[in-house]
């Protein structure tokens, strides 16, 4: 378990429906990241979460998304209802490492 696994791989919603993404950190790791990247945009900080609870999020993360990560299972990042601006790729990592290197340029 040395990378961090991310599912779905591709997921395509309609307006007003719920979207939901999970996050398996690395084994041992106690931190994810959640980013996202809209396609004429640079990657956009949306929530960090250790040891299950919210650290540090956005004021977008706050109105839009939901990041459960309940015992033994992986961390979500939820949509309650979608919009054409949800769009994009979104990205989760276990370590700030992880994080400099996939959005470096």
């Amino acid at each position: 378990d040395t990378e961090v696994i991310q599912s779905p791989g591709h997921l395509v919603k309609g307006k007003g429906q719920k979207a939901k993404m999970d996050c398996v950190p690395i084994k041992g790791h106690i931190n994810v990241y959640w980013y996202r990247k809209k396609p004429e945009g640079a990657f956009e900080f949306l929530a960090y979460l250790k040891n299950r609870d919210i650290v540090e999020d956005t004021e977008v993360f706050q109105q839009l998304f939901l990041a459960p990560w309940p015992q033994n299972s992986p961390c979500s990042l939820e949509i309650n209802s979608t919009e054409a601006a949800d769009s994009a790729l979104y990205f989760c990592a276990s370590s700030q490492s992880t994080v400099l290197h996939v959005s470096s340029p």
